[in-house]
Formats: structure tokens, sequence, C-alpha cells
């Protein structure tokens, strides 16, 4: 089974409640359409079989996978809906809600857009791996969900009138989707607070990178670069916003990646390297050990000093970034824990138009530090309470200014590190 870099996504993005999908999936998984009309047990037997070779616990979550296999091959199957409802039973029994089958329909709907456009109203969704309930990653910058003031760690309790205690994923999501110009209601819960937000569907444009030269904020400017999301068109706008900033003389940088929910693992080491000029980015390790390590290339465009915002809603792609900088002593990362996710997927289309999203590694900062479930620690802690973070949601051109306390501290640090790596005039 080949698997490229640019076939994995990083599990905390892997269900967005928009249209998207997964490009370049590393896995074949069947030999096609005829095959699965002869036989509805060919697809449960094709699952099993991924499973057993790719999966990243090679427990299977203690169960015994080989009489799984026994257990539902022995069962009659009188067509490919009851098919279906058995590999998600069969796939339920691992306790990973990120190693899902996926119907036709929900399949065409998890596949992203090249061309970054999504449609719907533009959240990251996760069942919180403790409590099983619908959590938000993050909300997608200038989507419905952001407008609405919806913030990551939000748990939703309805969509509409219906009750999302023990819902399917995959049934949230189908049910948050629609087409552009509907309407979906939510209902939130926020700490002791319960709220609703009416949300309508929409196309959604997304440019990952937004950069600006902040002038006389120190000697020379400051470069301030926010990242969205680690989509596939990202590293060429960062490279293109680094070489701009770096033509107009500027003496540091921030790099906000607070709200970033993740995407692509090739984005992140792209643009890792970017800043990099030496040093390992992240480890990936299945369940035989340590698959592959990436490291700089000694391509970095630009040495200058730099300061990392994250925050709860910073997850996956954004840890293996902001991990590499720490790690490596790079940057000074301001704001607070992110989310803490550390799992790696391969997605792949089955023989009848399904999919199946496997679990196959989770990754390690370059010191060996385990983001899953961890998170990163930030170096200086800067909390923001739910008002301002709502202030910031609800005025985007906030994000970035003296409004915003954690970009405040971040640039009196970067201003600290500029000041101290300035030559000292001698003395006559």
């Amino acid at each position: 089974m080949a698997v490229t870099k640019r076939g994995l996504v990083l599990a905390s993005t892997a269900i967005a409640v928009s249209a998207v999908t997964i490009t370049g999936a590393g896995i074949h998984l069947s030999e096609g359409q005829a095959f699965f009309q002869e036989s509805p047990k060919g697809l449960v037997d094709e699952v099993w079989q991924i499973i057993d070779r790719t999966y990243v616990d090679g427990t299977f979550n203690k169960v015994d996978w080989k009489a799984t296999r026994s257990e539902y091959l022995n069962k009659p199957y009188a067509n490919k809906e009851e098919a279906y409802k058995a590999v998600r039973e069969m796939l339920k029994k691992l306790g990973d809600p990120y190693t899902r089958f996926m119907d036709p329909q929900e399949y065409k709907n998890m596949q992203i857009d090249t061309s970054g456009e999504l449609t719907g109203v533009g959240i990251q969704l996760a069942a919180d791996e403790k409590t099983k309930k619908l959590t938000v990653i993050a909300p997608i910058e200038d989507s419905p969900a952001f407008t609405a003031g919806i913030l990551a760690k939000d748990i939703i309790t309805k969509i509409d009138a219906q009750s999302t205690d023990g819902m399917e994923l995959n049934k949230a999501v189908t049910l948050i989707r629609g087409n552009p110009g509907t309407s979906v209601k939510l209902t939130v819960q926020r700490g002791d607070k319960q709220m609703e937000y009416q949300l309508k569907r929409a196309k959604i444009e997304i440019h990952p990178v937004r950069a600006s030269y902040r002038k006389d904020e120190a000697q020379g400017g400051v470069g301030y670069i926010r990242l969205v999301q680690f989509s596939a068109n990202a590293p060429a706008e960062m490279r293109s916003a680094i070489q701009k900033l770096e033509k107009q003389n500027v003496s540091g940088y921030i790099l906000d990646l607070r709200s970033n929910p993740g995407g692509l693992l090739f984005t992140s080491i792209e643009i890792a390297q970017m800043w990099l000029k030496q040093g390992a980015i992240v480890s990936t390790v299945n369940r035989q050990g340590e698959q592959d390590r990436e490291k700089a290339n000694n391509r970095a465009l630009t040495d200058k000093p730099l300061v990392v915002l994250v925050d709860g809603g910073s997850a996956s792609a954004s840890e293996i970034l902001s991990g590499a900088l720490q790690d490596n002593k790079r940057a000074t990362l301001v704001g607070t824990k992110t989310f803490g996710k550390g799992l790696v997927q391969s997605v792949g289309r089955l023989g009848d138009g399904s999919g199946l999203a496997v679990t196959i590694a989770k990754y390690l900062t370059p010191s060996g530090r385990d983001i899953n479930k961890n998170g990163i620690e930030p170096d200086v802690e800067v909390k923001l309470s739910d008002e301002q973070r709502q202030t910031l949601s609800g005025d985007r051109e906030k994000i970035g200014t003296s409004a915003d306390l954690q970009y405040a501290k971040a640039l009196e640090i970067l201003t600290q590190r500029i000041k101290a790596e300035q030559p000292t005039a001698p003395k006559s």
C-alpha cells in the first residue's frame, strides 16, 4: 500500500461541515464496483483487511480482530445498505471516531475542493474522545459560523430540534450540511451557557494566508501573517507573503495560528521548512514504530525573530508547525494550550463510490512529544475571556491589533527579541 504525504490528512480536520474532498488519497481500497455489486461481503472483508494491515493500534482497541472478521463474514447481507451498517458496527469496535466508513454521499461531501471553495456553515467538528460530545474544533474565518460567533470548544447539543446525544459524527455533519441559502439552527453549550445560532449555509472561499506590514511598531517594521488553514494552496501563499515582507525589510514576524484547525500533513512540513534552516520537523509513528522523520532542508526564507500565536483552536497541522518551531527554539509561542490532536489518516474511495478513512499513524514533535490529547503549552500564556474571544470573532478587523491582547503580548516579546539581536554600538 503506497501512502504519500499528499494523501495524508490530520484527524482533527477530517470532518468539516462543508463540502470537502481529500485529494491524492493513498489507499487502493477495492477491485471495483462490479465486485462489490456481486458480493456485499466483499466490501466488509476489504474494509477488515485494510484495518488489519494499516490501523495505528496493533491491539485494535484490545478487540480480537480476527474473530471480528469471522463474526461479520458469517452474516448474510441482502444489499449494500446492510453491508454499510455492518461495516460501521465493525469499525465502532475500534473506539476511534476518525476511522470511519462513509456512504457515497457522505464521501462526496467530505472531498476537499482543490479550488479552496467550500459549501456549508464553516465549522470543523470532532467527537470528544472522553465525552463523545460533538465539539467544535474551530470555525473557518469569514464563514457563517465564524460571523455568528461560534467558538472553538463549543459543544453542539442540538441540530435544528434534534438532540446530538449519542449521534454519529457523520450523521451530525449530514444534518448540518445543505444547499447554499438554506438555514440550520445549532444549539450550543459553552460552559454553563446554552445558546442558539440560526446559520445560513453559504459557499466559502478560503484564502489561507493573510499578511500585512506593520510599520512603526518596531525598528524596520513587523510582518504579521495569519494562517487560517493548511490547505493545498497554503504553501504558495505563505512563500509569497514571506518573500514580499522580506523585500519590505521587516525586522521580525508574528505568525498567527489561532483557530487554525489544521489540514494536510505535507502542507505543515513545507511551511515549517520556510521558517527552519535545519532541524527535525515531525516524525510519524505507525504500529511498527517510526515510519518517517521530516527535516528542514536548509531552504528557510528568513531567520529573523519569530513569535507564534496559538490557542485551543490550533489543531493538528498547527500543532506540528508550532511544535517544530518551539522544539528547535526558532520561535516563542504565545497564547493558550493547543487543541491536542495528533493523528494522521489516509482516506480512499471504495468501488461503489463510498469511502474509508483510516487512522494509520500518530505524530511526534522533534523532541518526541506526543501531542494527541496533550496539546502544546505556549512559552508565554495569555488567556482571553469568552467575551474577549467573541469580540474578536465578531469583528475580525480587531484581530492582530492593540485590541487583541494576545497579539499585543506577542508584539511586546517580538520587539524585545529584535532589540536583543541588534548589534550594540561600540563605546567611544
